[in-house]
């Protein structure tokens, strides 16, 4: 194991889980025993008499505050028209317990972390005040790994679209002037398709056709599908000739 080889995994199959879960969240550690770290819960540090210390509540506690920055530096710097309290409310509804539960199922983390037999009888491995704590603890493994950009570019692949699409101008919502348009003839209807998706799951690309009746008026690709519906949207009006100049 790469500047872990001492670990207690009580497991032969542990580097091949680690390395599996590298592929998912597309990050290769230098050390892999900091992941290893960030995945032990305290009940599996416990009950392999590793010590309390070796389980991922260190991590976790670090995790929380490389996150936070990360966060809050890229809602200042890229939301100049929001004040400082809607700049709170946002990065809270970004960090707090419900969100990163949602982002750990991502990267379907309940699969790997290392839990005791009391908590997997009791199904910890789905309780989100534990998964969104590993989340945590998992920040903070990249970033003692690879320092804060390795640390921010995790992160920012579970942002919102409206968060990590910073160059889109907020004007440009192609497909409502697209839904004004073909509401001028209320016989018309537009539907939106997904025609394909590829790459791994950290790193999703879909693409979209957007329908009139029957007919393709304009396809486009994102890294989500609401990036997608614009950008096919945005190539349907310019087929309609209302591009911008």
């Amino acid at each position: 194991m790469r500047e872990g080889k001492n670990m207690k995994s009580g497991s032969e199959n542990i580097e091949s889980r680690l390395c599996e879960f590298e592929e998912i969240i597309g990050y290769k550690f230098k050390n892999q025993k900091l992941l290893y770290e960030a995945l032990t819960h305290s009940s599996y540090a416990n009950e392999i008499n590793i010590g309390h210390n070796k389980s991922n509540e260190r991590l976790e506690f670090l995790g929380d505050s490389v996150l936070s920055i990360v966060v809050s530096d890229h809602l200042y710097r890229h939301f100049k028209h929001l004040p400082e309290g809607e700049l709170t409310r946002v990065r809270a509804s970004l960090v707090c317990e419900k969100a990163l539960f949602e982002f750990s199922n991502q990267i379907r983390l309940s699969e790997f972390i290392l839990l005791g037999k009391g908590e997997k009888v009791s199904h910890g491995n789905k309780r989100p005040s534990i998964l969104s704590d590993a989340f945590e603890a998992l920040i903070a493994a990249i970033y003692l790994d690879g320092g804060l950009k390795a640390a921010k570019k995790h992160i920012m692949k579970f942002m919102p679209d409206y968060i990590i699409d910073e160059k889109k101008d907020s004007n440009d919502d192609y497909k409502s002037v697209l839904q004004e348009i073909i509401q001028r003839n209320p016989e018309e209807s537009v539907e939106y398709r997904l025609v394909g998706e590829s790459g791994p799951a950290h790193d999703k690309n879909f693409t979209v056709r957007v329908m009139l009746n029957s007919n393709v008026i304009g396809e486009g690709t994102g890294k989500s599908k609401k990036i997608a519906e614009q950008t096919a949207a945005k190539e349907a009006l310019e087929l309609m000739g209302y591009g911008k100049k």
